[in-house]
Protein backbone atom coordinates (compact mmCIF):
# COMPACT_ATOMS: atom_id res chain seq x y z
CA UNK A 1 0.00 0.00 0.00
CA UNK A 2 1.72 3.31 -1.31
CA UNK A 3 1.29 6.33 0.93
CA UNK A 4 0.37 9.57 -1.27
CA UNK A 5 2.29 12.53 -0.60
CA UNK A 6 0.99 14.96 1.28
CA UNK A 7 -0.99 17.69 -1.07
CA UNK A 8 1.36 20.94 -1.11
CA UNK A 9 -0.27 24.13 0.33
CA UNK A 10 0.00 27.42 -1.43
CA UNK A 11 -0.19 29.80 1.10
CA UNK A 12 -1.44 33.22 -0.99
CA UNK A 13 0.96 36.60 -0.57
CA UNK A 14 -0.27 38.47 2.51
CA UNK A 15 -1.56 42.31 2.69
CA UNK A 16 2.12 43.33 3.19
CA UNK A 17 3.39 41.48 0.16
CA UNK A 18 0.45 42.55 -2.23
CA UNK A 19 1.25 46.12 -1.11
CA UNK A 20 5.05 45.84 -1.52
CA UNK A 21 4.32 44.21 -5.11
CA UNK A 22 2.10 46.90 -6.18
CA UNK A 23 4.36 49.74 -4.92
CA UNK A 24 7.45 48.35 -6.96
CA UNK A 25 4.54 47.85 -10.03
CA UNK A 26 3.62 51.99 -9.88
CA UNK A 27 7.93 53.10 -8.87
CA UNK A 28 9.00 50.80 -12.44
CA UNK A 29 5.62 52.60 -14.33
CA UNK A 30 6.31 55.48 -13.05
CA UNK A 31 9.76 55.41 -13.88
CA UNK A 32 8.74 54.11 -17.77
CA UNK A 33 6.56 56.81 -18.15
CA UNK A 34 9.12 59.89 -17.37
CA UNK A 35 11.29 58.55 -19.68
CA UNK A 36 9.28 58.54 -22.24
CA UNK A 37 7.63 61.72 -21.24
CA UNK A 38 11.27 63.31 -20.70
CA UNK A 39 12.80 61.58 -23.99
CA UNK A 40 15.06 64.36 -25.71
CA UNK A 41 16.54 62.76 -29.21
CA UNK A 42 19.21 65.69 -28.98
CA UNK A 43 20.52 64.64 -25.67
CA UNK A 44 20.99 60.68 -26.05
CA UNK A 45 22.57 61.81 -29.60
CA UNK A 46 24.62 63.88 -28.17
CA UNK A 47 25.95 61.81 -24.82
CA UNK A 48 25.54 58.28 -25.94
CA UNK A 49 28.51 58.08 -27.72
CA UNK A 50 30.24 59.14 -24.14
CA UNK A 51 28.24 56.86 -22.50
CA UNK A 52 29.74 54.32 -24.51
CA UNK A 53 33.15 54.95 -23.83
CA UNK A 54 32.96 55.35 -19.94
CA UNK A 55 31.16 51.65 -20.24
CA UNK A 56 34.18 50.58 -22.04
CA UNK A 57 36.36 52.51 -19.58
CA UNK A 58 34.83 50.90 -16.22
CA UNK A 59 34.55 47.13 -17.92
CA UNK A 60 38.12 47.25 -18.79
CA UNK A 61 39.17 48.79 -15.19
CA UNK A 62 37.01 46.10 -13.86
CA UNK A 63 38.30 43.27 -15.73
CA UNK A 64 42.23 44.65 -15.39
CA UNK A 65 41.78 44.74 -11.77
CA UNK A 66 39.80 41.72 -11.10
CA UNK A 67 42.71 39.95 -13.06
CA UNK A 68 45.52 41.41 -11.35
CA UNK A 69 43.85 41.05 -8.14
CA UNK A 70 43.32 36.86 -8.79
CA UNK A 71 46.60 36.81 -9.29
CA UNK A 72 47.46 38.84 -6.40
CA UNK A 73 44.94 36.44 -4.14
CA UNK A 74 46.60 33.44 -4.53
CA UNK A 75 49.86 33.57 -2.30
CA UNK A 76 47.97 35.36 0.01
CA UNK A 77 45.31 32.68 0.33
CA UNK A 78 47.64 30.08 0.92
CA UNK A 79 49.72 32.79 3.67
CA UNK A 80 46.06 32.77 5.66
CA UNK A 81 46.85 28.40 5.23
CA UNK A 82 50.09 28.33 5.84
CA UNK A 83 51.64 26.68 8.59
CA UNK A 84 54.10 29.77 9.25
CA UNK A 85 53.31 32.23 11.99
CA UNK A 86 54.91 35.18 9.80
CA UNK A 87 53.05 34.11 6.71
CA UNK A 88 49.88 33.79 8.09
CA UNK A 89 50.29 37.36 10.07
CA UNK A 90 51.46 39.20 7.15
CA UNK A 91 48.20 38.31 5.15
CA UNK A 92 46.04 38.29 7.68
CA UNK A 93 46.75 42.16 8.16
CA UNK A 94 46.80 42.49 4.57
CA UNK A 95 43.04 41.06 4.43
CA UNK A 96 42.04 43.01 7.38
CA UNK A 97 43.52 46.06 6.42
CA UNK A 98 41.69 46.36 2.47
CA UNK A 99 38.09 44.54 3.67
CA UNK A 100 37.69 46.99 6.76
CA UNK A 101 38.34 50.11 5.38
CA UNK A 102 36.61 52.18 3.07
CA UNK A 103 37.55 51.38 -0.95
CA UNK A 104 37.13 55.54 -1.12
CA UNK A 105 39.77 56.34 1.45
CA UNK A 106 41.81 53.09 -0.77
CA UNK A 107 42.09 55.23 -3.29
CA UNK A 108 43.05 58.84 -2.07
CA UNK A 109 46.07 57.26 -0.37
CA UNK A 110 47.08 56.13 -3.32
CA UNK A 111 46.26 58.91 -5.55
CA UNK A 112 46.56 61.68 -3.32
CA UNK A 113 49.02 59.87 -0.30
CA UNK A 114 51.66 58.69 -2.86
CA UNK A 115 51.95 61.91 -4.77
CA UNK A 116 53.45 63.39 -1.52
CA UNK A 117 56.65 60.76 -2.47
CA UNK A 118 56.98 61.99 -5.68
CA UNK A 119 60.83 62.78 -5.39
CA UNK A 120 61.29 59.27 -4.00
CA UNK A 121 59.35 57.69 -6.76
CA UNK A 122 61.28 59.56 -9.57
CA UNK A 123 64.56 58.46 -8.25
CA UNK A 124 63.14 54.68 -8.69
CA UNK A 125 61.69 55.06 -11.71
CA UNK A 126 57.86 54.66 -10.77
CA UNK A 127 56.14 58.02 -10.71
CA UNK A 128 55.29 57.65 -14.33
CA UNK A 129 52.58 55.16 -12.50
CA UNK A 130 51.56 56.82 -9.49
CA UNK A 131 50.78 60.35 -11.54
CA UNK A 132 48.17 58.90 -13.78
CA UNK A 133 44.41 58.42 -12.40
CA UNK A 134 43.79 55.47 -14.44
CA UNK A 135 46.83 53.49 -13.13
CA UNK A 136 46.13 54.66 -9.58
CA UNK A 137 42.64 53.49 -9.90
CA UNK A 138 43.54 50.01 -11.02
CA UNK A 139 46.51 49.98 -8.13
CA UNK A 140 43.93 50.30 -5.56
CA UNK A 141 41.13 48.50 -7.18
CA UNK A 142 43.15 45.35 -7.32
CA UNK A 143 44.56 45.42 -3.96
CA UNK A 144 41.29 45.82 -2.66
CA UNK A 145 39.56 42.99 -4.19
CA UNK A 146 42.66 40.95 -4.15
CA UNK A 147 41.94 40.98 -0.29
CA UNK A 148 38.40 39.89 -1.15
CA UNK A 149 39.66 37.32 -3.45
CA UNK A 150 41.84 35.62 -0.97
CA UNK A 151 39.11 35.01 1.56
CA UNK A 152 36.90 33.71 -0.97
CA UNK A 153 39.68 31.26 -2.36
CA UNK A 154 40.77 30.32 1.03
CA UNK A 155 37.04 29.30 1.76
CA UNK A 156 36.46 27.39 -1.34
CA UNK A 157 39.89 25.37 -0.89
CA UNK A 158 38.75 24.79 2.85
CA UNK A 159 35.68 22.80 1.54
CA UNK A 160 37.60 20.30 -0.33
CA UNK A 161 37.50 17.35 1.62
CA UNK A 162 40.61 15.81 3.26
CA UNK A 163 40.43 12.80 1.47
CA UNK A 164 40.97 14.44 -2.18
CA UNK A 165 44.25 15.26 -0.71
CA UNK A 166 44.60 11.99 1.26
CA UNK A 167 43.89 9.89 -2.41
CA UNK A 168 46.35 11.92 -4.34
CA UNK A 169 49.12 11.55 -1.64
CA UNK A 170 48.53 8.09 -1.65
CA UNK A 171 48.98 7.66 -5.32
CA UNK A 172 52.22 9.86 -4.93
CA UNK A 173 51.81 12.66 -6.45
CA UNK A 174 53.40 16.07 -5.74
CA UNK A 175 52.18 18.77 -3.47
CA UNK A 176 51.98 21.95 -6.71
CA UNK A 177 50.20 18.73 -8.50
CA UNK A 178 47.50 17.97 -6.00
CA UNK A 179 46.57 21.39 -5.77
CA UNK A 180 46.64 22.76 -9.31
CA UNK A 181 45.29 19.49 -10.75
CA UNK A 182 42.85 18.04 -7.90
CA UNK A 183 42.03 20.66 -4.94
CA UNK A 184 41.83 23.99 -7.21
CA UNK A 185 39.29 23.05 -10.22
CA UNK A 186 37.14 21.18 -7.25
CA UNK A 187 37.44 24.67 -4.97
CA UNK A 188 37.14 26.90 -8.50
CA UNK A 189 33.24 25.60 -8.53
CA UNK A 190 32.12 26.65 -5.24
CA UNK A 191 33.63 29.89 -5.64
CA UNK A 192 32.43 30.38 -8.94
CA UNK A 193 29.32 32.59 -7.39
CA UNK A 194 31.13 34.46 -4.80
CA UNK A 195 33.39 35.57 -7.56
CA UNK A 196 30.89 36.93 -9.86
CA UNK A 197 29.39 38.62 -6.55
CA UNK A 198 32.98 39.71 -6.46
CA UNK A 199 32.95 41.32 -9.98
CA UNK A 200 29.41 43.00 -9.40
CA UNK A 201 30.61 44.37 -6.74
CA UNK A 202 33.25 46.17 -8.12
CA UNK A 203 31.90 47.18 -10.82
CA UNK A 204 29.60 49.22 -8.51
CA UNK A 205 32.57 50.01 -6.16
CA UNK A 206 34.21 51.19 -9.41
CA UNK A 207 32.23 54.93 -9.57
CA UNK A 208 34.39 55.71 -6.91
CA UNK A 209 37.24 56.51 -9.58
CA UNK A 210 35.52 59.42 -11.00
CA UNK A 211 36.27 61.54 -8.20
CA UNK A 212 39.91 60.99 -9.07
CA UNK A 213 39.41 62.26 -13.04
CA UNK A 214 38.84 58.79 -14.44
CA UNK A 215 35.89 59.12 -16.98
CA UNK A 216 34.02 56.02 -16.78
CA UNK A 217 30.58 55.25 -16.65
CA UNK A 218 29.97 57.37 -13.75
CA UNK A 219 32.38 59.79 -14.93
CA UNK A 220 31.17 60.59 -17.77
CA UNK A 221 27.24 60.76 -16.35
CA UNK A 222 28.52 63.58 -13.56
CA UNK A 223 30.04 65.32 -16.84
CA UNK A 224 26.75 65.12 -18.81
CA UNK A 225 24.21 66.24 -15.60
CA UNK A 226 26.98 68.97 -14.95
CA UNK A 227 26.20 70.28 -18.72
CA UNK A 228 22.37 69.60 -19.16
CA UNK A 229 21.11 69.61 -15.34
CA UNK A 230 19.17 66.95 -16.52
CA UNK A 231 18.09 64.11 -14.10
CA UNK A 232 17.20 61.57 -16.57
CA UNK A 233 20.86 61.15 -17.37
CA UNK A 234 21.73 59.01 -13.95
CA UNK A 235 18.70 56.99 -14.92
CA UNK A 236 20.19 56.01 -18.26
CA UNK A 237 23.39 55.29 -16.53
CA UNK A 238 21.54 53.35 -13.93
CA UNK A 239 20.04 51.73 -16.81
CA UNK A 240 23.71 50.55 -18.08
CA UNK A 241 24.71 48.81 -14.97
CA UNK A 242 21.87 47.20 -14.56
CA UNK A 243 22.67 46.23 -18.54
CA UNK A 244 26.04 44.58 -17.01
CA UNK A 245 24.77 43.11 -14.14
CA UNK A 246 22.02 41.22 -15.82
CA UNK A 247 24.64 39.90 -18.57
CA UNK A 248 26.83 38.70 -15.65
CA UNK A 249 24.22 37.04 -13.81
CA UNK A 250 23.68 34.76 -16.87
CA UNK A 251 27.20 34.09 -17.80
CA UNK A 252 27.52 32.95 -14.29
CA UNK A 253 24.57 31.07 -14.49
CA UNK A 254 25.86 28.98 -17.88
CA UNK A 255 29.64 28.51 -16.81
CA UNK A 256 27.58 26.81 -13.47
CA UNK A 257 25.75 25.01 -15.74
CA UNK A 258 28.69 23.56 -17.26
CA UNK A 259 30.93 23.14 -14.45
CA UNK A 260 28.63 21.39 -12.73
CA UNK A 261 27.01 19.04 -15.59
CA UNK A 262 29.00 15.45 -14.39
CA UNK A 263 27.58 15.67 -11.21
CA UNK A 264 23.94 15.46 -12.33
CA UNK A 265 22.51 12.40 -12.60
Amino acid sequence: MSLAPPPVVRRPYGKAGVITLGLWLLTGLGLVYYLVSAYNPELIARYFPLYLKGLWTTISLVLISFVIGALISIPIALGRRSQSRIARGLSFVFVYFFRGTPLIAQIFLVYYGFGQFRGAFESIGLWWFFREAWYCAIFALSLNTAAYQAEILRGAIESVGRGQWEGARALGLPRLVIFWKIVLPQAMIVALRPYANEIILMIKASAIVAIITVYDLFGETRRAYSRTFDFQTYIWAAMFYLAIVEVLRNLTAIAEKRLIRHLKR
